[in-house]
């Protein structure tokens, strides 16, 4: 089994509609999202509509074969060897690309001097965001690649496992999370546990402490620790900074925003602001964070289960964040409803729980609507089996819910 037998349909529906187009298609995400693949199912659409194989020029560069052309110049020189003044269009394909200095010359240079359709992934926000603006600005597009939806868990896991029940299915997913290559590991444990620590670690090392400078990496391994242990709840830097406090360790909030910054830039983390939903301003502090896999946050911790509500509150904001979903924590008055999801003209309200379990619990995550006046939909979401829905707020099992291809 291998995660290339699944074709990532979310993703291609987005990029379709550019590729062949001037724009220069720009494909982030944390390290091993998938984003190669996705480079790969690309190129396997251009030869179905006729594309011949030597027209597509790629290079990763993380490989050592490519050590050479880590440099704009040395980059260039290369692609001007290979079209050779060509009036014909050519395809590149640049995988990592923030791996070459300064990389967006190369790219712009592409663009304005020859016939191609241009292609790139990173796994750095912070480099595809400020760079491109400056060389690139109105000429590129950018997709984000996030880890394996449930339904694309699912259905890899099936391929394997066809008679494997649901309910094992998904205590996998809860576990393990949705990191594409685990499939190549039949997803079991301990080499799983052990990728996905390796994966850690290099997100760490290459995408937050090398491109930013960190030099205390014990401070940022402890600032991640405690995030990787509180997803879902709302904390702020100066509480973090108590916390190292009590821990005999003075931290500045300052630092600690930074490093945390460092962590988004790089997909490990996601950051989520609370919304006042009668004064419908932002709210500057308290914010709440998750984590972009929950396999990762399992074998760093190993307390997905134990926190189930937290971990099924993660899987719910990134799945979210995969349709497209704009999403803020909703504040009412000392209450707070779980998400607030905005698409264009969509809006949709969400309440995440574990089990409905008891009156008290049922009232609680019903009746934190009371307060909410409009008429947009609202949500239950749980790992209930009966169907639960009252007063016009729909109730859904969570596992029917993500695998559901619209909400409305």
């Amino acid at each position: 089994m291998s995660y290339n037998l699944i074709n990532r349909e979310q993703y291609m529906k987005r990029i379709r509609p550019f590729i062949e187009s001037d724009l220069i298609k720009v494909l982030t995400g944390m390290r091993r999202s998938g984003k190669s693949v996705m480079l790969e199912l690309i190129k396997k659409e251009l030869i179905l509509r006729g594309v011949s194989k030597d027209k597509i020029i790629s290079i990763n560069f993380e490989s050592l074969n490519y050590y050479d052309l880590c440099n704009a110049f040395s980059l260039h020189e290369k692609i001007q060897k290979c079209i050779n003044d060509s009036k014909e269009k050519y395809y590149l394909f640049f995988d990592e690309i923030q791996e070459v200095k300064d990389w967006e010359k190369a790219i712009n240079s592409f663009r304005v001097e020859f016939n191609c359709d241009i292609y790139v992934t990173g796994s750095n926000a912070k480099l595809l965001s400020s760079e491109l603006a400056t060389y690139l600005a109105g000429r590129y597009v950018e997709f984000i690649i996030y880890p394996f939806s449930y339904a694309e868990f699912l259905t890899l896991y099936k391929l394997e496992n066809p008679l494997s029940e649901e309910e094992l299915i998904f205590s996998t997913y809860l576990t393990l999370g949705g990191m594409p290559y685990l499939s190549n590991l039949r997803y079991k444990e301990e080499p799983s546990y052990q990728y996905l620590l390796d994966l850690f670690n290099s997100v760490i090392l290459k995408d937050v402490v090398k491109r930013n400078n960190i030099r205390d990496v014990d401070l940022l391994e402890r600032i991640i620790t405690y995030v990787l242990a509180n997803i879902g709840n709302t904390f702020s830097a100066t509480s973090i900074s108590k916390y190292f406090k009590n821990e005999k360790r003075i931290v500045a909030p300052e630092t600690i925003l930074n490093y945390l910054k460092a962590c988004e830039e790089a997909f490990l983390f996601y950051k989520v602001k609370r919304q006042d939903i009668k004064g419908k301003q932002l709210l500057s502090v308290n914010e709440k964070y998750y984590v972009s896999d929950l396999g990762i946050r399992e074998a760093v911790l190993r307390g997905n289960l134990k926190d189930i509500n937290l971990s099924l509150e993660n899987i719910v904001y990134m799945e979210l964040l995969r349709r497209g979903y704009s999403v803020t924590v909703g504040k009412l008055g000392d209450k707070e409803i779980d998400f607030i999801a905005t698409r264009q003209e969509e809006k949709i309200y969400l309440q995440v729980t574990y089990l409905l379990s008891s009156e008290e619990t049922i009232k609680r995550e019903f009746g934190i609507y009371d307060g909410v006046k409009d008429n947009y939909p609202k949500f239950v979401i749980s790992l209930d089996k009966f169907n639960m829905s009252q007063n016009g707020i729909k109730h859904y099992n969570l596992k029917k819910f993500l695998l559901m291809e619209s909400w409305n």
